[in-house]
């Protein structure tokens, strides 16, 4: 079963920096996505950056330029390093994974678009990033 364990929530001012970490365990093949989300008013959650197994990336508008999305394979270690944090990055963040079986032929796209947009299967317990002004 895969296992997603958050860390690295906190407070920072604005304009700061933080990172957040993924321990990602159980993944059952080899090709994966995986993913940052956060809590937003009114919605359950928005794709904020996305990874697949190739290193293929993908942002959120008001992130980009930002965040960066990272994967440390030897210690299977997902990471969201944000910077020029701004106080409406504040909510709740989670990571999120998806495993691609192998028989997958379109594995290129298969971590992005609406597979990315609805969220993937697996999720962790989220972790509190506030943002002061």
């Amino acid at each position: 079963e895969v296992r997603l364990v958050e860390s690295g929530g906190g407070s920072v001012q604005a304009g700061g920096s933080l990172t957040l970490s993924c321990e990602v365990s159980g993944q059952p093949y080899n090709r994966w996505c995986l993913g940052w989300y956060r809590l937003i008013p009114g919605q359950e959650r928005e794709g904020v950056a996305g990874i697949d197994s190739d290193g293929r990336t993908q942002y959120e508008d008001s992130v980009k330029g930002r965040f960066t999305i990272s994967m440390d394979n030897p210690k299977s270690t997902l990471y969201l390093q944000m910077t020029m944090v701004k106080p409406e990055d504040t909510t709740v963040y989670y990571c999120a994974a998806e495993t691609v079986p192998p028989w997958e032929k379109n594995f290129d796209t298969y971590c992005t678009g609406t597979r990315f947009r609805v969220g993937y299967t697996y999720w962790g317990q989220g972790t509190q990033v506030n943002v002061s002004s």
